[in-house]
């Protein structure tokens, strides 16, 4: 099979999909692997490490969309992509459809079959290639807040660890998850009042036994309301599968924290988990509303590509080669994890929770293309 890899043209992005390693592993196999010049260099890879690797380089996006079958990225297509997108194309990356209609129905007209990292899920419910970045975002969220918190980048003046004699800053995580345990590893080695809410008691049971210094406390929203007002920092950490994030933390929730307070909302990518949150970039990270900072840059692990993109890498590889080896619907068929990450395929989607969200038919995969198991 001829795997594509374009330049991710996602304003600040500098992380990409394959690396010489995995480039490797393919070419090894059999396949071709065409990367788009300069694919690799946010991430400080060189045209001349794809093609040690055995890579072609193609000189734009036009040539890979035309020549490969596989379409590998990070970040969910825009406009530009979509419009090169055709029915013999299989898609894999980051899509996170629940919150866009747009993109959805862009995709449906494409005709093409589109796997999203974020639903790939195994029995037990783990998300293996939403994971490293999760873990990423985590741990970046303390340290951006705490940039944020420093008056000259207008927040309130307050040292997230606090000072001898000093109270240290209130953290409130939303989410017990991957991202919000990361977080909630930082704010403490940070010296932050930390209190991490979730409904799921085994996930608090699970921060509570790895992080002693955490309070962890069941999600209601009187107490999330209580718990923001006093919060000097709150970061949004909560995903459902394929669909929009719940919105937990309410305009007036916002309005009675401190000017000078910081929301950073990791689940911007899904919607938010915030009412006033809305996607920024790296460029222009925040907005003030109600006198609160808001950071909700929605490709946040972005900002660190080299660590990313191997992180992600790592995970997404052996998905990568059996597509490439087996093709979308074998594949699908011996992996119910890999079936799960098809979100559009034959222009039907075959994800409840996005068509639910974007006011799309519903066809179960196994309506598109039959497997025994599901």
């Amino acid at each position: 099979m001829r795997v594509g890899v374009p330049i991710e043209i996602r304003e600040e992005e500098y992380r990409v999909a394959l690396t010489p390693a995995g480039t490797k592993e393919l070419t090894t196999r059999g396949h071709e692997v065409l990367v788009q010049r300069g694919a690799g260099e946010g991430s400080l890879i060189s045209d001349e490490a794809y093609v040690a690797a055995g890579a072609r380089i193609v000189p734009d996006a036009d040539a890979v969309f035309a020549q490969a079958e596989l379409i590998v990225k990070v970040k969910e297509p825009l406009p530009d992509e979509i419009g090169r997108l055709e029915p013999r194309h299989i898609l894999f990356t980051y899509l996170h459809l629940a919150p866009d209609r747009e993109l959805t129905s862009g995709l449906i007209a494409s005709g093409a079959t589109c796997l999203a990292y974020e639903t790939v899920e195994t029995a037990d419910g783990r998300r293996p290639l939403l994971g490293p970045m999760s873990e990423i975002a985590g741990r970046l969220a303390p340290q951006i807040a705490a940039y944020f918190l420093e008056r000259m980048s207008g927040g309130k003046g307050k040292l997230l660890g606090g000072a001898t004699g000093v109270k240290p800053a209130n953290v409130v995580i939303l989410g017990a998850g991957i991202a919000g345990s990361n977080a909630a590893t930082i704010a403490i080695g940070m010296g932050a009042r930390t209190k991490v809410f979730d409904i799921d008691l085994g996930a608090l049971g699970s921060v509570r036994r790895a992080l002693p210094a955490a309070e962890t406390l069941h999600s209601d929203q009187l107490s999330i309301e209580a718990e923001v007002a006093a919060a000097d920092v709150v970061i949004g950490a909560v995903l459902v599968s394929g669909a929009r994030t719940p919105v937990l933390v309410s305009e007036n929730a916002v309005r009675s924290m401190q000017p000078g307070s910081v929301i950073v909302d990791l689940c911007i990518d899904q919607g938010g988990t915030v009412a006033t949150s809305r996607a920024t970039s790296h460029r222009a990270p925040t907005f003030v509303q109600h006198g609160v900072i808001h950071y909700c840059v929605d490709n946040m692990a972005g900002v660190v590509p080299v660590t990313s993109t191997l992180a992600l890498t790592n995970v997404t590889l052996p998905y990568i080669i059996a597509l490439a080896d087996s093709g979308v619907v074998a594949a699908a068929r011996a992996d119910p994890a890999l079936a799960r990450g098809v979100n559009v395929m034959e222009g039907k989607v075959t994800i409840k929770e996005v068509a639910e969200a974007t006011g799309h038919p519903y066809f179960p995969l196994e309506y598109v293309l039959p497997i025994e198991y599901m």
